[in-house]
């Protein structure tokens, strides 16, 4: 949780109203009309065809939606991030550049509004409570700051305190951004988001109530007690509230700093966050469901991995647990047919594109059970195959009959494997998958 070099984020008061925050999306909505029609009048003039989403798609409009939705934080910071992180691959390139900026570009609340916030929270007198209070957070995202905190008797704490107006506006939050995403032409009319989007809803509420946030971070480190491999902060419940977490400070620096460790300690610690997650999988029956990388520290001192933040954690379906199980299953016997066949049971590829499509599904299919077929460590930082698989899935995405969306349960946890892959990936990460993955099914 110490980041000693980073750079404070930049202060604006959040809107914090139902009224303030509409503001912001029509003022949003308005800007990027306005920027629609002026890069319209140039093509035309220059004598360029005009298609509503390029023009929807220009650096400058991109730009606009990623300073509201910054301003804005919340529901709104949040589902921009997770579409950067999640689609990258599968977004215009200058979409995905510009959302990626959503990730460090969360401001903190000025000073006045802060304490405000935590009178109403701990009471006026809330500062005689504590040795040191740093008013400069250590950390902003799209839901709450960090700050850290020293109590009387030397304690050191990290408190995250959540933006005003999150909670309250989440709903309206996502629809506005689900518009954005309509207007923009990214989505056909014929796919129907709207249960994503209510689970989408769900969770972000979940992921707003710090009380539930905390039980989830206790439970967490029951789990993992005695295993010296993960460190998870104590819950400090006299300062905790609805709006507010705390817990124990922990040193660590960020995951993304173990790509200066030599090979051996990159693929060990990785090793460590696969066999966790497969724990959550298949063991746990809970899963902390938000890679963000921000979510995991690393002390080189002790060589352990600090988990944070357990808003997103949750119960896992047992069918898609099961899912899952019949997937890798599947995988590790070679039996191709049967990870198709497990896929659209899953809900992962839709009936209509398993069967115009077969032939693509099948190729992408075998890429997968080929790679894993490899002896030896899986090269998580060889990406060659990933660019077949990016070919083959975008030749069906041209088929917008066979777009389709997987249960929201599933998606939720497909977000974190493939955002602990990516992690590995960006680690160059060498791990022995198959022994793992043995001792996960049994």
């Amino acid at each position: 949780m110490d980041s000693p070099d980073d750079k404070p984020p930049p202060e604006r008061a959040v809107p914090a109203g139902r009224a303030a925050r509409v503001g912001q999306f029509t003022r949003m909505g308005l800007g990027v009309v306005g920027g629609m029609v002026g890069e319209g009048a140039r093509r035309l003039a220059r004598g360029e065809g005009v298609r509503a989403r390029d023009l929807m798609l220009t650096p400058a409009n991109i730009a606009r939606v990623t300073d509201r939705l910054s301003h804005l934080r919340g529901a709104a910071m949040k589902l921009g991030q997770m579409i950067s992180m999640d689609a990258g691959d599968l977004l215009p390139p200058e979409l995905a550049a510009i959302l990626a900026r959503l990730r460090d570009q969360a401001h903190r609340m000025p000073p006045q509004q802060l304490n405000t916030l935590l009178k109403a929270e701990w009471g006026a007198d809330w500062r005689r409570r504590f040795k040191r209070f740093e008013p400069t957070p250590m950390a902003a995202a799209s839901i709450g700051q960090v700050h850290r905190a020293t109590l009387p008797d030397g304690r050191e704490l990290a408190v995250k305190i959540q933006y005003p107006g999150v909670a309250t506006s989440i709903d309206s939050d996502v629809d506005n951004v689900a518009t954005l995403l309509r207007v923009s032409g990214l989505l056909p009319k014929e796919l129907d988001i709207a249960p994503l989007l209510e689970a989408a809803k769900v969770q972000l509420a979940e992921e707003a109530d710090y009380e539930r946030e905390g039980a989830q971070l206790s439970a967490y480190k029951a789990r993992l007690a005695g295993d010296d491999r993960y460190v998870v902060p104590e819950l400090v419940a006299d300062f905790t509230t609805p709006n507010i977490l705390a817990m124990d400070f922990v040193h660590g620096v960020p995951i993304e700093t173990l790509s200066g460790e030599p090979q051996e300690v990159r693929d060990r610690v990785m090793g460590e966050l696969i066999e966790l997650v497969l724990a959550e999988l298949f063991d746990f029956g809970v899963m902390q469901t938000d890679p963000n990388f921000a979510n995991y520290r690393y002390q080189p001192e002790t060589g352990r991995l600090v988990l944070l933040d357990f808003g997103a954690a949750r119960a896992l379906d047992p069918d898609v647990v099961a899912a899952y199980r019949s997937i890798l299953a599947a995988v590790r016997a070679e039996d191709r047919d049967g990870v198709r066949e497990a896929a659209v049971a899953a809900g992962f590829v839709s009936p209509v594109a398993a069967d115009r499509h077969r032939e693509l599904i099948d190729g992408m299919i075998d890429v997968i059970v080929t790679e894993f077929a490899r002896p030896g460590p899986f090269d998580f930082g060889d990406r060659g195959f990933v660019a077949g698989l990016r070919e083959q899935g975008m030749r069906i995405a041209e088929d917008r009959a066979a777009w389709h969306l997987p249960p929201a349960e599933t998606l939720f946890v497909q977000r974190k494997i493939s955002g602990t892959a990516l992690l590995a990936a960006n680690l160059k990460a060498r791990v022995e998958l198959r022994p793992l993955i043995d001792a996960a099914l049994g």
